[in-house]
């Protein structure tokens, strides 16, 4: 830490690098996770969302590709499975961002591209599983009726 900026020749700079209350909420934050158990209740909650969601999609005859690990998850539209760029690109990106745009009007909001990941938090809990997985039946619903753009 020496090296850093203003004691050293470093400049390290952010929004809120340095920030009393961030570094505070930081240190807090790691103090939780610490705790026995978040870290599997973390995984399980993703993973519920992640096979909710293979599982509508299943049941709506809408091709995708869903992986999780840890809190994150990945959802691609698309028949195959992704792996790299290569699979990745072949996905219809039309369908997903219909898809974004119901799960926004029903107040879930993920990255709006599905080259982003998706991440869950201690916070996300079995009402907000419930939530999420009722506006993805609608936003579901919605893609399955729609023309895709084309793509694989």
């Amino acid at each position: 830490m020496e090296l850093v900026a203003p004691a050293g020749p470093v400049y390290q700079g952010g929004t809120l690098s340095g920030n009393p209350l961030a570094m505070s909420a930081g240190i807090e934050t790691l103090k939780e996770l610490s705790h026995p158990g978040v870290w599997e209740r973390l995984a399980d909650t993703t993973r519920r969302i992640a096979d909710g969601l293979s599982s509508l999609a299943r049941s709506k005859k809408v091709p995708v590709s869903m992986a999780c690990v840890g809190s994150m998850f990945g959802l691609f539209f698309t028949g195959g499975p992704v792996h790299d760029w290569e699979s990745a690109k072949k996905s219809d990106t039309v369908r997903f961002g219909d898809f974004f745009r119901v799960m926004l009007s029903e107040g879930v909001y993920l990255a709006p591209s599905q080259f982003e990941a998706g991440f869950v938090s201690t916070a996300h809990g079995t009402a907000q599983v419930g939530e999420t997985l009722a506006a993805a039946e609608k936003a579901f619903t919605a893609v399955s009726n729609s023309s895709d753009s084309g793509k694989p």
